[in-house]
């Protein structure tokens, strides 16, 4: 059989397909007797092998729990095509090695238990490969069924929010991307996603079927942290609106025609997807948003202004000001002057002389036309609309924000107010000292999952 009949709907199973192991043994000559050990050995690697094929069953509604924190049906569904095509290449190294199971059974000689060895040893690699995508799924939806699950929900919740801000602003239909985004929660310092068909090595080099945001523990409880989430969800946007290999082409282009320097230009155009998942995060947030930005790149001194020639991320000491160049063109001067100080009152101006010159120098030109380039060009991704009239955080919404973080303080229903402004919001109650800490992170999520 050629084990294409794992595909039926991903619910056959690989013991249908394999069939049971023969467990019969054709007499051994008087030349060529073995003991009963061996054949008991040989018989035993199908079994396990078989056993060990069918736990990597396909992931059903139901599996981790029925709330809404559970994972969508979608999710689940892209999974398991996922998983049903490394499950087919399991199921055909299977039935070789059932194949050559019984042909050394029949005769074990040296050349039928090297075949036997061989067909064992493709089985095990093919089983990993299968064992290591289902794995790395399960872990994730295991966490919708425990201490996280709101927080998780309240994630996924704010991203599709940010994804649906940015759809429906397009000058002209596209498809929808699906499925949606899905958050989780791993240890370690900082956020970051896996883009929807990136291949991942801990899955074998299989495309990842859709957007995972990993968030760590320590941003979910400071809710007013959470800029990252419209920062992640934005690496996505830009992937899933074709811009991914386009915008450095674009900012290479508009730098050089203004005649900044080529060291500079390359620079930029390596920076393009932090900026562009920055500057989103403005257009979807607003000015919280460099607040947040600057909870993650305020570091020493000695750090702030270190230059990685190689590094996808702008230097700490510069990137919260492309974002401020930001918040002051969509209409947020004082906001945009009073973030300025602050960022600026941290360092002191010698720190900047660390900054390579080709770069400091070049930055207040180049910074402003990056800017303009990523937000206020109209382009056909966007149905040829510039980005920021895609989105935009207007003063009504910043109006909107601080209502909200009233009534996040006093525990209220925040009413119709977009899931992505709850970031903002939190962190403006926060910041004028509404309620205590505990109180409004407590507020934040239940406001979130109880819509």
């Amino acid at each position: 059989m050629d084990g294409t009949g794992i595909l039926d709907n991903g619910e056959q199973r690989l013991a249908d397909i394999v069939g049971p192991p023969s467990l019969s043994r054709a007499p051994a000559g008087p030349r060529d007797r073995r003991p009963d050990r061996l054949a008991t050995w040989v018989r035993g690697q199908l079994v396990s092998a078989r056993r060990h094929a069918m736990s990597h069953r396909p992931f059903r509604e139901g599996d981790y729990g029925g709330g809404a924190a559970a994972p969508k049906l979608a999710n689940l569904e892209a999974v398991n095509a996922l998983l049903a095509i490394a499950r087919k290449r399991e199921a055909e190294a299977l039935n070789r090695l059932k194949d050559r199971t019984g042909r050394a059974l029949a005769r074990p000689d040296r050349a039928r238990l090297g075949a036997f060895l061989r067909a064992k040893a493709l089985s095990h690699a093919r089983t990993r490969s299968a064992e290591r995508i289902w794995l790395f799924y399960n872990n994730l939806f295991e966490q919708r069924g425990g201490p996280f699950a709101d927080m998780l929900l309240a994630m996924d919740r704010i991203a599709v929010d940010c994804y649906q801000a940015c759809y429906m602003g397009l000058g002209a239909a596209r498809s929808i991307p699906t499925p949606p985004p899905f958050a989780y929660v791993e240890a370690g310092y900082g956020p970051a996603t896996y883009r929807r068909g990136v291949r991942l090595t801990k899955l074998g080099k299989s495309a990842n079927p859709f957007p995972l945001v990993k968030l760590p523990h320590h941003r979910l409880v400071n809710p007013w942290a959470l800029g990252a989430v419209p920062h992640e969800v934005g690496h996505n946007i830009q992937n899933d609106v074709k811009l991914w290999a386009e915008l450095p082409r674009l900012i290479t282009r508009r730098l050089t025609e203004a005649g900044l320097p080529p060291q500079a230009i390359l620079v930029w155009a390596r920076w393009h997807k932090e900026i562009y998942a920055d500057l989103i995060g403005v257009l979807l947030i607003g000015p919280s948003y460099v607040a947040s930005l600057m909870d993650v790149v305020g570091k020493t001194p000695a750090r702030v202004a270190r230059f990685d020639p190689r590094g996808a991320h702008p230097t700490s000491l510069l990137r919260p000001l492309i974002s401020i160049e930001l918040v002051r063109r969509i209409g947020f001067p004082r906001e945009a002057d009073e973030l300025t100080r602050a960022w600026s009152a941290l360092y002191p101006p010698s720190v900047a002389t660390r900054v390579p010159r080709f770069l400091k120098d070049s930055f207040p030109k180049a910074n402003r036309l990056t800017v303009d380039t990523i937000c206020f060009q109209p382009h056909p991704s966007y149905g040829n609309r510039p980005l920021a009239g895609v989105t935009r955080f207007r003063q009504q919404d910043g109006e909107t924000v601080r209502e909200a973080a009233e009534r996040l303080a006093a525990g209220t229903d925040p009413g119709i107010l977009p899931e992505r402004f709850f970031i903002p919001a939190v962190r403006e109650a926060l910041s004028r000292g509404l309620a205590p800490p505990d109180r409004l992170a407590d507020n934040f999520y239940k406001a979130l999952t109880r819509r």
